[in-house]
């Protein structure tokens, strides 16, 4: 039967990334996956995971890839200075040196492609799926490109979001309290690649978005 999966941030961490997909999801190309962006900085491997995700693709899995905060703070990078610092400063370095390059605009062109083709938002039956969350002032969820990057104090207006879900990451939050939600907007960014957190971060997490169950593994990166 097929299935559909979210994960959060996974920031550099491919190890952990194909754990869980591999090992504890146990992925099929019959099920649809939808990853909410920052699959880069920070961690050790962020080109590695993009590798990860660009081999499934081209394997016959179905995944939907959404554009994170860093994503575009690193493609804003090749055009804006300050950018590249904001950039660096967040986490960009560990990204440069896993593609062994000292500017995005080097990168080659399969992988700035695959930047370039990340989506926003992705709207399904039952959810929204966003990598920090969505402007509830607007009439158009959609209008504000900065929110669904970069937000993080919302309040939901249950009347816009109607009967859907919203899903997003973005924030690291304690595991504790990603498994206790139980609302219409739910955050999965477990904080895989913070491992010396006290904060009971260090996880990624995979939300099954037909029954809303959680799945996850610890950071081994």
């Amino acid at each position: 039967m097929a299935r559909k999966f979210a994960i959060g941030d996974i920031h550099g961490c491919n190890k952990t990334f194909k754990k869980l997909l591999l090992e504890v999801l146990k992925l099929t190309r019959q099920d649809e996956l939808v990853l909410l962006g920052d699959y880069i900085d920070r961690g050790p491997d962020s080109l590695g995971v993009i590798q990860t995700i660009l081999k499934l693709q081209n394997a016959g899995y179905t995944i939907h890839c959404l554009r994170g905060n860093h994503e575009q703070m690193m493609m804003d990078s090749a055009t804006d200075v300050t950018a590249y610092f904001q950039w660096l400063f967040n986490g960009g370095e560990q990204t440069l040196a896993s593609y062994n390059k000292t500017r995005f605009q080097d990168f080659p062109e399969v992988y700035r492609d695959f930047f370039n083709s990340t989506k926003l938002y992705l709207e399904l039956d039952k959810c929204i799926l966003v990598h920090a969350g969505l402007n509830f002032e607007n009439e158009n969820l959609f209008e504000d490109q900065d929110a669904m990057l970069w937000t993080r104090n919302f309040k939901i207006d249950t009347v816009k979001l109607a009967s859907r879900i919203l899903v997003h990451g973005h924030v690291p939050i304690a595991l504790d309290k990603i498994l206790a939600q139980k609302s219409n907007c739910f955050n999965i960014d477990g904080g895989c690649v913070f491992t010396n957190s006290k904060r009971n971060l260090g996880k990624l997490v995979a939300m099954d978005l037909e029954n809303f169950s959680f799945h996850y593994t610890t950071c081994i990166d």
